[in-house]
């Protein structure tokens, strides 16, 4: 886990001369002038594992990159408007994805499905396209659905490697670790709860049984569950309906962003939880699935299973498999039309 302190440029100063002390990676961000896009650009630009850093958008995101230029980390920064993609796509190691719009009180699933569906299938199209060997990281929801639908088209092109198409759901690894932190009163930054499934409301399985010496009441269970699998509720309510959890999300995307990195580059033993094509739950009729994933430099390296659940955890496994499901399917059914 990083935090802003650790940032430094990846840079050696000899004499007047400022030199790279290695070539790191371009990366892109889709969607990069948004509630979710600027402040994920922003850790970005400030990582030392990112080079080159294109911002993609319909509007405003020129102004964002010069903005982001300023900042004297490694790196060009350029701002591109979507429909002339391929200048921003081309050569990237990365692409992180937070376009679409964010979910509003009153908005069904079913609501943000329908305009965020389109949207990722179109910019799935323009990375197949300009950058198809790159690692891609979906944070547009709903991530059951959106990641199907990026699969569906990178496999149509002829370009799906499995290994490189992760949905983030790191966000409910932080609220996890947040919440279970302040129940044990202890540092969040030093939890490591495993969280599976999807990422929406039931489909999140924290796994807070398999957690040392930490004791729970059933109410406390019910609660903390809840919290993890409703924290963006708890978010769009605080902010009075006039957003989401952006910052958060940011942070848990650019969090991730920098384990893909990492691992590229050869760092070893990179595990985090994130949803991709998976044979954990494929016995339960689900392709894609979120469980601790170690990471290597061509992607996801292995895929670990679910290990020992409580009778709860169970339970609330078999309630929630159909649903995510069906969610993966109706991103299949969409990118398929």
């Amino acid at each position: 886990m990083f935090a802003l302190a650790s940032f430094t440029p990846a840079v050696r100063m000899v004499g007047t001369m400022a030199f790279a002390t290695k070539a790191l990676p371009k990366v892109a961000v889709i969607g990069a002038a948004g509630g979710i896009g600027q402040p994920l650009s922003l850790l970005l630009k400030v990582s030392p594992h990112v080079g080159d850093l294109a911002l993609l958008d319909v509007a405003n995101v020129v102004g964002v990159a010069a903005d982001l230029s300023h900042i004297n980390t490694q790196g060009k920064v350029s701002g591109h408007l979507t429909p002339d993609m391929g200048a921003g796509l081309k050569g990237a190691k990365l692409v992180v994805i937070p376009a679409g719009v964010p979910r509003k009180p009153g908005m069904t699933r079913d609501d943000l499905f329908n305009t965020n569906a389109s949207i990722v299938k179109s910019l799935a199209q323009a990375c197949a396209t300009h950058c198809p060997e790159a690692f891609f990281l979906i944070i547009s929801n709903p991530v059951n659905s959106t990641v199907p639908i990026f699969a569906e088209v990178l496999k149509k092109a002829g370009v799906y490697n499995k290994n490189k198409l992760f949905g983030v759901t790191s966000l409910d690894v932080s609220r996890a670790n947040t919440f279970v932190g302040e129940h044990k009163k202890s540092d969040p930054a030093k939890e490591n709860v495993t969280v599976v499934g999807g990422h929406a409301g039931t489909t999140i399985l924290p796994l807070l049984s398999q957690l040392k010496g930490v004791k729970f009441s059933d109410a406390e269970l019910v609660a903390i569950i809840k919290r993890i699998q409703f924290g963006g509720d708890e978010v769009v309510e605080a902010k009075n309906g006039t957003g989401s959890a952006t910052l958060s999300m940011a942070y848990a995307g650019a969090k991730f962003a920098e384990a893909v990195l990492r691992a590229a580059a050869g760092e070893k033993n990179v595990t985090e939880c994130t949803f991709v094509e998976s044979p954990v739950a494929a016995k339960d009729g689900c392709a894609f699935f979120a469980s601790p994933v170690t990471l290597g430099p061509n992607g996801v390296e292995k895929i670990h299973p679910i290990g020992a659940m409580s009778a709860r955890e169970e339970a609330n496994y078999k309630t929630m498999i159909g649903e995510l499901k069906s969610q993966i399917a109706k991103g299949v059914e969409f990118a398929n039309k």
